[in-house]
């Protein structure tokens, strides 16, 4: 048996295991959670970052990008906390509860806990779980994420986060906003758990306040959707980041279930959005959806895998990519049929817009099916903008700048209207407008 080549580390990953080696110590879990977490560390030394000869990482070289490790983000006070969100707008006037994670740990102080519960939701802090008896099932991966380099980053540093659990039949009345903040620079890494129990409605939006400066953001969304239950999701990330922002969301959807999402990216220098969803009970849907916006040099990677597990369930999956300058994005989507899943329906579809002559787009939709009696597609478009449509808005005395906008706003919509959330479609597109307007 030949011993593992070791491989040369870049200062990224020199600077992680050294960072490692020094937070191990202060690290929250039990002795099960920190075997999970020396057994990611020593991932992460003996493979290093993901970088372009990982498949699934071939369009979005993590390991080229990160240049150093920051440190990881120090507690924040709430007072800190509470001048970052004064002066950050998210969704304006609606209303809504609001739970915030400040630098990587919650902060019950500014979180809505006790009105939610109230709505039958209790939130607790994800610490509490990792230093209980089951701490370690906390931290569960997959199997179709394998060894992912994202996960194991986020195991090995985990800071904290929330349990969020909804209880039967609840419906609540208010969308609930999870909100990350960032106090002061530094790597911030969290996970937080989000439970719909059956029969019960749950909508949340997932925000992210502040500046990390070089430190990476990494946090997992681990959703479980119970039979009967309904749960939307909103992403929006639309700051700027200059270190590497790393999403990860695992679902998994019981019987007669919806899950819904939509991932919005603007902003990020280097941006992943990546999900792993299975079906585990029949007659269910997920809808995903992705709204993406790149400039500059910057790169916006969206990626998912779909498992078909179970007979008779949707999914359908539509993403739209609008890339300037020399920006690149990235689209990597599978949906796995397995044997006995018989009368699975799903469809993909990807598309992009380039506006800029050095913009780079890389479209990969996958279909794996065992199954002989389904229904599933996939489809890919890129292109420049029409120059029919554009010469027509022009001729009726639209300024080519708004005419553009305007083009730009009917491509990137239809994923937003698909998605069919009213309380925060006004926003994601006004969120376009400021985007195309910077």
């Amino acid at each position: 048996m030949n011993a593992p080549t070791p491989i040369n580390h870049t200062q990224a990953e020199a600077g992680l295991v050294a960072r490692f080696d020094a937070a191990r110590p202060s690290l929250a879990g039990s002795i099960a959670v920190t075997a999970l977490r020396d057994a990611a560390a020593e991932q992460i030394k003996a493979k290093g970052l993901p970088h372009r000869r990982v498949e699934e990482y071939k369009y979005t070289d993590l390991r080229a990008f990160m240049k150093l490790a920051a440190p990881l983000a120090t507690p924040a006070t709430s007072a800190e906390a509470k001048a970052v969100l004064d002066g950050f707008e998210s969704y304006g006037t609606l209303d809504r509860y609001r739970i915030v994670i400040a630098n990587g740990t919650f902060n019950a102080d500014l979180s809505d806990v006790d009105v939610l519960a109230a709505e039958g939701v209790t939130v607790t802090d994800f610490n509490d779980g990792l230093a209980g008896e089951n701490g370690s099932e906390l931290l569960a991966t997959p199997k179709m994420a394998g060894q992912d380099g994202t996960l194991a980053l986020n195991t090995a540093f985990l800071q904290g986060g929330v349990v969020i659990s909804v209880k039967d039949g609840a419906d609540v009345s208010k969308p609930v906003e999870l909100v990350q903040v960032a106090v002061g620079e530094g790597a911030q890494v969290s996970r937080n758990r989000i439970v719909v129990a059956k029969g019960a409605t749950f909508k949340l939006l997932e925000t992210f306040a502040g500046d990390t400066g070089a430190g990476e953001t990494n946090v997992v969304f681990d959703y479980d959707v119970a039979d009967g239950a309904r749960l939307a999701v909103t992403r929006l990330m639309a700051g700027k980041a200059e270190g590497a922002t790393l999403f990860t969301s695992l679902a998994r959807i019981g019987a007669d279930a919806e899950f819904k999402t939509l991932g919005f990216l603007a902003g990020p220098a280097f941006a992943r959005n990546q999900q792993f969803i299975s079906f585990t009970g029949e007659n269910s849907e997920a809808k995903i959806y992705g709204v993406t916006m790149a400039r500059n040099r910057d790169l916006a990677d969206q990626t998912l895998i779909v498992d078909h597990a179970v007979p008779h369930c949707n999914s359908r999956e539509f993403f739209k990519t609008v890339l300037d300058d020399e920006a690149r994005g990235v689209y990597q989507g599978r949906i796995n049929v397995a044997p006995h899943a018989q009368k699975t329906d799903g469809e993909m579809m990807t598309q992009a817009l380039l506006l800029g002559e050095g913009a780079e787009m890389a479209n990969k939709p996958e279909l794996e099916i065992f199954a002989d009696d389904v229904l599933c597609a996939h489809g890919a478009t890129c292109g420049e903008m029409d120059a029919d449509l554009l010469f027509y808005l022009r001729a009726r005395g639209i300024p080519e700048a708004e005419a553009r906008t305007l083009l730009v706003l009917a491509f990137l919509s239809e994923a937003i209207e698909e998605f069919d959330e009213d309380t925060v479609t006004e926003e994601l597109v006004a969120r376009v407008r400021a985007w195309l307007a910077a």
